[in-house]
């Protein structure tokens, strides 16, 4: 039962992790594209 616990809490972590990076990259898409773009529009 110890060795199913901890599995569960391992997979718990990897899976909130895994939607934690979708999330910020994502984020950091919608952010750094156009900031990407008009950095060298502006140049």
């Amino acid at each position: 039962m110890q060795s199913y616990s901890t599995v569960n809490i391992v997979i718990c972590i990897i899976y909130s992790m895994s939607k934690w990076i979708s999330t910020y990259s994502e984020l950091l898409l919608s952010i750094g594209i156009p900031a990407t773009t008009a950095s060298l529009l502006g140049k």
